[in-house]
């Protein structure tokens, strides 16, 4: 096991009508805010009416910024930045998802550091310093409300990159399971994917003797699962199981299974390209390299690999060889993408093949990736081309 650290400062306000707690919250540091958000949905469903009157109460000034995309926009957090600065504003409080959220760590970042926020993704400066954040979470997947992670696509690429600061790491985070009743199933679909995909990137590792963490990823994923097969049954409104996809998409990513660990991320890397040039959600991007990646990995890998099917997946270790046991892991769980309307082959996405050289190329941009096995760019190549066939 690796030494660590481990320090997650973001109160977590869990439960049923609790994003009427946003003013409460923001006025411990803050009285003029951003409220930053998408203006569709969350307007739509009255939740920013609430927010508002939450904040009023509480004697909080706010400026509102709208139009918050999937695969969230550089040109957005630039005019976020100026508003902040212009207003000599405090805080910045998302409500939404990941990309409100991820928006808004950009803004934070940008409006208290010197130059342009865009070097901070191409890894030319870091930051320890940033406007506080506070989240009102409406899709549970991106796992941002409690992590130290941001990523944003600059359209004049297009590139997708991200940074990693614990100085982003929102101060509250307010989840209410209720919200995500009116979730449309392929955002549920695809916050799944991202979660589980959160949890792989972690479990894939190298690193022996990390029990703990070992089993806190596979009950976690198993819980995922379970609970995403009821929602996806007919439980659109089962509170018990939102509550749990919802909690354990913040886990999955609040640093905590990292401990002791030296996690993957190649499939990330590789996904980000597909979100860049194609401009496909996230999740589905993920559920289509991740069985890709692992094919690519069995005769590398194969113990953890068969672990993964057999304590995930609920494989036969005993009926099955350890490559046939990984590989019918990776079956399963292409499976169960499809089975809750996800792509797991570019075709599905209709994501050009004759590309692949090109999105090879753009994902070794800063180098090799990977920590479980390093992927050049012919490795990029060949996982693609599964992902393809």
């Amino acid at each position: 096991m690796q030494n660590f650290e481990y320090c997650n400062k973001t109160k977590i306000i869990f439960g049923r009508g609790t994003e009427n707690q946003a003013g409460s919250e923001t006025t411990k540091y803050a009285k003029k805010i951003l409220l930053h958000h998408s203006g569709g949905s969350t307007v739509k469903s009255g939740l920013i009416d609430r927010v508002k009157d939450s904040l009023k109460k509480a004697g909080v000034e706010w400026v509102e910024l709208t139009g918050v995309l999937p695969n969230p926009r550089l040109s957005l957090v630039n005019k976020g930045i100026d508003i902040v600065k212009k207003e000599k504003l405090e805080l910045i409080l998302a409500v939404g998802g990941g990309s409100a959220i991820d928006s808004s760590k950009a803004i934070a970042a940008g409006a208290v550091n010197d130059g342009d926020v865009w070097d901070f993704f191409e890894r030319k400066k870091t930051t320890d310093k940033a406007l506080p954040v506070g989240t009102v979470l409406t899709i549970p997947a991106a796992g941002s409300e409690s992590s130290i992670s941001c990523v944003i696509t600059n359209e004049e690429g297009p590139w997708k990159r991200g940074m990693n600061f614990p100085c982003l790491r929102p101060v509250f985070s307010i989840l209410n399971p209720e919200l995500t009743y009116t979730l449309p199933p392929y955002q549920t679909a695809c916050g799944v994917a991202d979660m589980l995909a959160h949890i792989m990137e972690r479990y894939f590792t190298k690193e022996p003797h990390v029990e703990l963490t070992d089993e806190l990823c596979e009950g976690a994923m198993r819980t995922i699962i379970r609970n995403a097969r009821k929602i996806f049954s007919g439980g659109e409104k089962d509170y018990d199981a939102r509550a749990e996809i919802m909690w354990a998409g913040a886990l999955a990513h609040n640093g905590l299974l990292d401990t002791g660990r030296i996690g993957d991320w190649g499939s990330h890397t590789l996904d980000h390209e597909l979100s860049a040039l194609f401009d496909l959600a996230h999740g589905a991007g993920l559920a289509i390299m991740f069985p890709a990646w692992i094919r690519y990995n069995i005769k590398e890998g194969t113990p953890r690999l068969a672990r993964f099917a057999v304590k995930v997946w609920g494989v036969d270790g005993a009926y099955y060889d350890i490559e046939q046991a990984a590989l019918e892991g990776v079956i399963r769980m292409e499976n169960f993408f499809r089975s809750i309307g996800l792509p797991i082959r570019f075709a599905d996405a209709n994501i050009d093949p004759a590309r692949i050289p090109e999105m090879a190329k753009r994902a070794v941009h800063f180098g090799p990736f990977g920590n479980y096995r390093k992927i050049d760019e012919q490795a990029a190549i060949a996982i693609y081309r599964l992902a393809a066939e």
